[in-house]
């Protein structure tokens, strides 16, 4: 006679569902809940308190900020405000603006063309020197963002060392005013600035490639250069995305460089924006509203990004 088919009681069965230990339901939750803390406490607290600024009044004779923590009672009088006078004839924030959408972009690209070169050769190819190669990779966070920027005033002076290399010594002229407001001064300065920022991630990203696919390839016959374009690059590209994130985001709020390095209005960016409103009495409700917008701005590639690694992780699954 036939075997009799196991019920779905019968211990030998195999199981349907498999239920999720009790203990595993507690404790996930418990171990984000320093992170969600972290994030109400220093994130979506102090963005309350933007828009309660943004969205607020001000004292008509003090010129101090009144903040309205009723939603219900916001204005939006500050954020049309600046919005209307970005474009057109009253467009006073515009070129800030699209100077500094120029001046992150073409930074961001002047930085991966450096960092990846860097990154891959120490990640794919320095072999012993690695360890070396990466301590003098991470020395320059040893050192502060404003001294560093401090050391190129010095350098750009009109008696700086760049004139009297340029000049050889006082035999050709060599007093160019470098920090007399030049565009590429100050786009070289946010490459030097936040070029480390990129090297980091990519070499982490690079580093941890699967080396058997590249092999494969060359063994399949690829030359190099296809076994890159082929198998490293597009395995590197969420890496590379993120690197440029990484760097970019912080260059949009950046005002300190265009400070230092120019000075002038000739040069001057959306964080240089946020600053003056912040110390103008009266007006710190903009400053909210510019940083509002460098904020809907960033989302944009950060969802390009999520969306980019969960086709990528799709695709190895």
């Amino acid at each position: 006679m036939p075997d009799a088919p196991e019920s779905p009681e019968s211990p030998a069965a195999p199981s349907r569902r498999t239920r999720e230990p009790r203990g595993g339901r507690v404790l996930g939750p418990l171990l984000a809940l320093p992170g969600v803390a972290w994030l109400l406490l220093f994130f979506v607290a102090p963005l309350y308190v933007v828009l309660a600024v943004v969205f607020g009044g001000v004292d008509p004779v003090f010129r101090t900020v009144i903040p309205v923590w009723n939603p219900v009672l916001w204005s939006s009088d500050q954020p049309i405000y600046v919005l209307t006078h970005i474009v057109g004839s009253d467009g006073i924030f515009g070129p800030a603006l699209l100077r500094t959408a120029v001046y992150v972009f073409t930074a961001s690209c002047l930085c991966l063309l450096i960092a990846f070169p860097i990154a891959y050769y120490v990640a794919r190819l320095s072999g012993r020197w690695k360890g070396l190669l990466l301590t003098m990779l991470i020395a320059p966070f040893w050192i502060s963002y404003m001294m560093r920027m401090l050391a190129w005033v010095n350098l750009l002076a009109n008696d700086g060392i760049v004139n009297k290399v340029i000049s050889l010594g006082g035999i050709f002229p060599g007093d160019t005013e470098w920090l007399s407001g030049k565009s590429i001064v100050v786009i070289l300065g946010l490459v030097y600035g936040y070029v480390p920022y990129m090297i980091i991630p990519l070499f982490a990203g690079l580093d941890r490639l699967p080396t058997n696919l590249i092999e494969g390839a060359r063994d399949l016959g690829a030359n190099r250069f296809s076994a890159f374009w082929r198998v490293t690059w597009p395995m590197s590209r969420p890496v590379v995305i993120a690197s440029i994130l990484l760097t970019c985001l912080p260059m949009l709020g950046d005002y300190f460089t265009s400070d230092l390095l120019s000075g002038a209005p000739s040069t001057s960016m959306v964080g240089n924006l946020i600053n003056n409103t912040v110390l103008t009495p009266g007006q710190t409700g903009q400053a909210g509203a510019f940083v509002l917008l460098v904020l809907l701005v960033s989302l944009l590639p950060m969802v390009y990004y999520v969306r980019s690694v969960s086709r990528s992780d799709g695709a190895i699954g």
